[in-house]
């Protein structure tokens, strides 16, 4: 028997721990190299844990839901097996030693057929602790093994203990579970669910901006129809070209480019006391993921064409979907870009990325009546709305920078003559 233990990869500076989504084998399953065992949820990403060889898993050092940290043994592999292992073979496998790791799950073939009133290892913990057996609560697991669920519902229907007479009252014991759980007071339901790693970071984040930053922002309308005749024109012999739609966040893209290298303290960044300008250009996208609001960066934006903007931003969105985006992609950024429009915004304030200093917000493009030498016509409007750091940027320097965007959304000749 060679054995094998699986780590927890490196994580990212910023990083300090992450948490066991959901295993993906059970003991006994045989894995595959680069197969992936596990999902590790960080504050920013979620990761992939592929297996490192092949073999057999005979233990599972930590369950889901673990918090975990860099290097942490998470599980052991029996590179030299190639079939599922017996009961007598799980239980002979040493257990890998760490100061904090817990029992390992057992194997499900040491459990017995008619599993009722066995709770499974979670299950057990927390039944323990909340002074409960198994065979008080029902199990819903296989052959009536009672899951973590099971014991959730089941501390949370516990009738409360009456107190000493001669007592004083008990302290409520603390909450243990990071787990959803649901009330019904008089058919008003209530449930609470913990934040996620990157929602709970993003709480963070935007705390931290609107606490560190003097936020300001500007506003100002642009005219797109320039804008949709090119892309109405030229869209199918685009597609066609380039084999991607063309939309218009490749527009604004360029266009704040173009203003930031009008206006570079738009770009820039406060570490201290210092100011830092930078000589790139590495814009931001705010994407929608499931997890929440993510933001992967266009890198060296100013030298992406229109097509190589658009295909970036779509890898983004796909890979946001499936929870794909790796740390490199969100790593840095020296302006972001907030499309809001997306899902109906009229008009918002966004809240700046740090350490960056300033981020657009985009809009939905109407129909709307406005004033043209003289005369009311129809236009399809956008409002733009940039905030700003005026630690910084002066209300000038921002306005200005704006009004650029403006200028090069209405005539996108300007971005091709460097205007």
């Amino acid at each position: 028997m060679a054995l094998l233990e699986v780590k927890v990869p490196q994580l990212s500076e910023s990083v300090a721990e992450a948490t066991l989504l959901t295993w993906h084998k059970k003991i006994g399953d045989a894995v595959k190299r680069d197969e992936n065992l596990i999902d590790i949820e960080t504050d920013k990403v979620v990761l992939e844990l592929p297996a490192p060889a092949d073999g057999v898993i005979v233990q599972l050092i930590k369950g889901d839901g673990s918090t975990v940290v860099a290097d942490e043994i998470i599980a052991v592999i029996d590179t030299d097996a190639s079939a599922k292992v017996s009961p007598m073979e799980v239980a002979a496998v040493p257990v890998p030693q760490s100061g904090n790791a817990p029992t390992p799950v057992a194997a499900p073939e040491l459990q017995s057929k008619s599993a009722a009133g066995i709770a499974m290892p979670a299950a057990a913990k927390l039944l323990a602790e909340n002074n409960l057996s198994a065979a008080q609560v029902d199990g819903s697991g296989k052959d009536g093994r009672v899951t973590k669920g099971d014991a959730l519902g089941a501390i949370a229907n516990k009738p409360a203990a009456p107190a000493p007479l001669a007592a004083a009252p008990a302290k409520p014991a603390l909450q243990q579970v990071a787990a959803p759980t649901k009330a019904n007071l008089d058919d008003r339901p209530e449930e609470r669910v913990p934040m996620s790693r990157l929602r709970a970071r993003i709480a963070e984040r935007l705390v931290q901006s609107q606490s560190t930053n003097a936020i300001l922002t500007t506003f100002n309308e642009v005219n797109m129809q320039p804008v949709m005749d090119l892309r109405t024109k030229y869209k199918d012999k685009f597609e066609k070209e380039h084999g991607v739609k063309l939309g218009f966040m490749s527009f604004f893209v360029k266009a704040a480019v173009a203003a930031l290298k009008k206006y570079p303290i738009v770009n820039a960044s406060v570490d201290g006391n210092d100011i830092v300008y930078h000589g790139y250009f590495d814009i931001g996208i705010a994407v929608g993921s499931p997890r929440g609001l993510v933001v992967p960066v266009l890198r060296d934006a100013d030298q992406m064409s229109i097509a190589d903007i658009e295909k970036k931003i779509g890898e983004f969105g796909a890979k946001a979907k499936d929870g794909k985006l790796t740390l490199d992609d969100l790593t840095g950024g020296t302006f972001s870009i907030s499309n809001g429009g997306t899902f109906g915004s009229m008009l918002s304030t966004p809240i700046i990325n740090p350490p960056q200093s300033a981020i657009l917000g985009v809009h939905a493009t109407k129909d709307r009546a406005v004033v043209e030498n003289g005369q009311i016509v129809i236009r399809p409007m956008n409002y733009l709305a940039m905030s700003y750091d005026h630690r910084i940027i002066d209300g000038r320097e921002a306005v200005l920078a704006l009004v650029a965007m403006k200028e090069a959304l209405e005539d996108p000749a300007r971005l091709l003559l460097d205007l």
